[in-house]
C-alpha cells in the first residue's frame, strides 16, 4: 500500500513544522515555496560585511521547536542551538528615564517598583494573574482549533468560561493596565505587547495582557547563527526525514472537486495529494488559489495588523547602553496608533524598536560595529507613498535615536537596507504587507481568524500566522500541531 501524501504550500515556519508533523503521521511530503528560499519571513541577507536577519526578531518558547526534533526521537542540540537572556529588554523614554527589564521576576518586580513607584504587590498581582490567563485558556485559544465542537466539552474549556471574569475580554489592554498601574510609563511598557500581534492595546482586548507573560514567565532566547537558523536547521531535518522542498515553485491553483481538492497546479504542472495544507496567507490564499471556492467575506474583510518598515544599518559603532532587544518610545502612544490604525499614516513620533544580534554573535558585524534592525510599526499598505515615507521616517527615526542617546548616527550608518510593507507583501504575499494577517482589535478576533480546515473541502488544511491561533513564531508552529490533529482526525481511506 502506497503511502498518503501531503502537499504544502509555503515553506514558512508553519510549513516546515507541518511538514514534519505530517512526516511523523506516515505522509510523504511535498513542500512548494515561490521564493528561492525556505522561512518565509525567517529570512536572512549579508551585505557589507554585516548580517541582517530580515524577519522576526524576537524567540520564546524555543520548546516548541525542540518538540519538532523530539518528534523523531532525536537530540535538538544536535541541530539547533539557543542561548537565554538573561536581561529581556532596555527601555529609553525621552525625559532620559531608562528601565532593563531582568529575565528573573523577582527582580523584575523590585527593579519597576523603584523605577516606576508602584506597589510590588500591584506588579506581582499583575503577573499572577497574566499567568492565570494563560493557564486558563491555552488549550482553547492557543492548542486547539476554536472551530470543532469537541474543543467546548473539554474540562478546560468549562474551567475557563466558568472564570470568564478574570480574562478582562470586555475591556482594552489598555483599560486593563490602568486596572493595576498609575505611572505611565509602565502602562506603555506593557501596552507594548499588543503589537505582538500588530494590533493597537487601546481596542485589542485585555485578555491579550496574557502576551507578556509568554515573554517573562518563558524567557527570551538567542538562537546560535540567528532567527534565521531556526527555519534552516528545521529545513534540513526536515529534508532528512525525506520532506522534499520545491523552490521557485509558485502555485497558480489549489485543484478542487466539489467537496474535495485533487492537488496542486504549479508552473502548468499537476500534483495529486490526498491533503493539501496552505502555509499562505489566507487571504491570498483565497484570491490567488481558491478562486471558485465560497470566499469566507467577514473573515477575508477583518482589519489588517500593523505592518512594519524596516531599516537594516551597519553603524560602525558600539553602543554599550544597548542590548540584544531594545524600545525608544513615543510620547504619545495613543496618537500614535490612531495614526496607525485609523488614519492608515505614520505618526511624526513613532516607537522604535532596534535589534543588534552582533551583540550575541560578533561575527554578524565587521569589528568595532553593530548591526541594527531598525523596526517601526506602521499601517499596512494601502497605496501610501511608501518611498516617501522612506525617506521622511529615516530622518524622524534618527532625529529622535540621536536625542535619547546622545549621539550623531547619520555618518555611523555605512550599509543599509529597507524593507517596506510593499516589500513584505511581494516578498511573502501577505495580504497588504500585514505582518500577522488580522488585527486583534476586536473582543471575537481570536473566533474570526480562519480555522485551520476548510469547512468546503474535508483534505484542505491552513496553517501560519493568518489563521487560528495567530501570528508570531509560537503560534505558527502550534497552527501546525493543530493541522496535525485535524489530519489525525481525518478518515480516508488509500490504495
Amino acid at each position: 500500500m502506497n503511502p498518503p501524501t501531503a502537499l504544502i504550500i509555503g515553506a514558512g515556519i508553519a510549513g516546515i513544522a507541518t511538514s514534519l508533523r505530517l512526516t511523523k503521521l506516515g505522509y510523504q511530503v511535498q513542500v512548494f515555496e515561490s521564493n528561492p528560499h525556505t522561512g518565509g519571513k525567517l529570512h536572512a541577507i549579508k551585505q557589507d560585511g554585516y548580517r541582517f536577519d530580515l524577519g522576526p526578531s524576537l524567540f520564546t518558547m524555543p520548546h516548541l521547536v525542540d518538540e519538532l526534533f523530539q518528534l523523531f526521537d532525536e537530540e535538538p542540540s544536535a541541530y539547533f542551538n539557543y542561548i537565554k537572556k538573561e536581561n529581556l529588554c532596555n527601555y529609553f523614554w525621552e525625559d532620559g528615564t531608562k528601565f532593563q527589564v531582568k529575565e528573573s521576576l523577582p527582580s523584575f518586580i523590585n527593579d519597576a517598583s523603584l523605577v516606576f513607584d508602584e506597589p510590588k504587590s500591584n506588579i506581582k498581582a499583575y503577573l499572577d494573574r497574566n499567568k492565570l490567563k494563560y493557564d486558563l485558556t491555552q488549550e482553547l485559544f492557543l492548542k486547539k482549533s476554536l472551530h470543532k465542537t469537541k474543543t467546548y466539552l473539554s474540562a478546560n474549556t468549562l474551567k475557563a468560561i466558568a472564570q470568564v471574569n478574570k480574562l478582562h475580554l470586555y475591556e482594552s489592554l489598555d483599560q486593563t493596565n490602568q486596572r493595576y498601574f498609575t505611572n505611565p510609563k509602565l502602562i506603555q511598557l506593557f501596552n507594548r505587547y499588543a503589537t505582538y500581534n500588530g494590533s493597537s492595546p487601546f481596542q485589542t482586548p485585555g485578555i491579550m495582557s496574557m502576551i507578556s507573560h509568554l515573554e517573562m514567565y518563558f524567557g527570551t532566547f538567542y538562537p546560535v547563527g540567528g532567527m534565521h537558523e531556526i527555519s534552516q536547521s528545521l529545513t534540513r531535518f526536515a529534508e532528512n526525514q525525506g520532506v522534499v522542498f520545491h523552490l521557485n515553485a509558485k502555485v497558480d491553483e489549489i485543484v478542487t472537486d466539489t467537496k474535495k481538492v485533487n492537488g496542486l497546479k504549479v508552473n502548468n504542472q499537476f500534483y495529486e495529494g490526498d491533503i493539501v495544507v496552505s502555509n499562505m496567507d489566507i487571504f491570498s490564499s483565497y484570491s490567488s488559489l481558491l478562486k471558485t471556492a465560497i470566499q469566507p467575506k467577514k473573515t477575508l474583510n477583518q482589519e489588517r495588523s500593523s505592518s512594519a518598515l524596516i531599516f537594516y544599518w551597519g553603524i560602525k559603532k558600539e553602543f554599550p547602553e544597548l542590548d540584544l532587544h531594545n524600545i525608544l518610545f513615543s510620547e504619545d502612544y495613543q496618537a500614535e496608533f490612531e495614526a496607525i490604525f485609523n488614519e492608515k499614516e505614520i505618526y511624526e513620533d513613532p516607537t522604535i524598536y532596534i535589534n543588534i544580534t552582533s551583540k550575541e554573535d560578533k561575527s554578524d558585524a565587521p569589528s568595532d560595529a553593530e548591526n541594527w534592525f531598525v523596526m517601526i510599526n506602521v499601517p499596512a499598505n494601502y497605496g501610501q507613498d511608501w518611498m516617501q515615507i522612506r525617506k521622511k521616517l529615516r530622518k524622524q527615526v534618527i532625529a529622535k535615536i540621536n536625542r535619547i542617546l546622545n549621539t550623531d548616527l547619520a555618518p555611523l550608518i555605512e550599509s543599509e537596507y529597507v524593507w517596506d510593507p510593499v516589500e513584505i507583501e511581494k516578498s511573502t504575499s501577505s495580504h497588504r504587507g500585514s505582518l500577522y494577517g488580522a488585527s486583534s482589535n476586536d473582543q471575537m478576533a481570536a473566533f474570526l481568524r480562519h480555522p485551520n480546515f476548510s469547512k468546503q473541502y474535508n483534505n484542505l488544511f491552513f496553517c501560519g500566522g493568518s489563521v487560528h491561533p495567530g501570528g508570531g513564531i509560537p503560534l505558527c508552529l502550534l497552527s501546525s500541531k493543530i493541522v496535525s490533529d485535524c489530519v489525525s482526525d481525518l478518515k480516508l481511506t488509500y490504495a
